[in-house]
């Protein structure tokens, strides 16, 4: 059994194909292909996290696309996702923790810049932005975070595995630690920069 994550596949909504710049010509090639992506990556047995934006639009309701996907599916809602039930879901919520890797990981649609332990190396993965704050700048993470966008737009629109944010998040770790290793001899740095430096330091 292996755990997934994702977030905002928007099943049913046609103009995310625009906004979004997903490549196919029509909403129906768009969810058969997510439904192919999905259960090519996640098994029977799995868990998948959702984070949240499942899918939108007047005839598109979760119990249309829930049956269709492998895997357990753990929605923490979003903005577009109405309140659920008899679904197809084995949990609803809005927010939750889960343990991995011996990491705390904060779950939730919206990006946190300061979640509940992130002055421990708690980590935080998130949803709702497609991208606009990590992959357009040629990154995974939250500049300076120990957050992780794992929306479908930044994953090739496929869930993405536990394992696979264990590794990209140690290399952030050790991105950050190796960047406020040295001292600041000016003194320039902010506040808010010398408390981050000791946040990492204490991973």
């Amino acid at each position: 059994m292996a755990i997934f994550f994702t977030s905002d596949t928007h099943f049913g909504h046609r103009n995310i194909i625009t906004y979004c710049d997903r490549p196919w010509n029509s909403v129906e090639e768009m969810n058969e292909e997510l439904i192919a992506r999905w259960n090519n990556v996640v098994g029977p047995r799995d868990d998948v996290y959702h984070l949240g934006d499942f899918c939108m639009g007047r005839k598109s309701v979760p119990g249309n696309w829930v049956p269709r996907l492998n895997g357990r599916i753990h929605l923490i809602r979003g903005n577009h996702d109405p309140v659920v039930k008899g679904q197809g879901f084995e949990t609803v919520q809005d927010y939750l923790e889960v343990k991995y890797y011996k990491k705390k990981i904060v779950l939730f649609h919206y990006p946190i810049r300061n979640w509940n332990g992130s002055h421990k190396g708690s980590w935080h993965l998130f949803g709702h932005v497609h991208g606009t704050l990590t992959v357009k700048y040629g990154r995974k993470c939250l500049e300076d975070s120990l957050a992780m966008d794992v929306g479908s737009d930044c994953h090739d629109w496929r869930p993405i595995s536990a394992d696979e944010v264990v590794e990209i998040m140690i290399k952030q770790e050790k991105y950050l630690k190796e960047k406020f290793a040295t001292e600041d001899p000016k003194g320039e740095l902010s506040n808010k920069d010398k408390l981050l430096r000791k946040r990492i330091g204490s991973l």
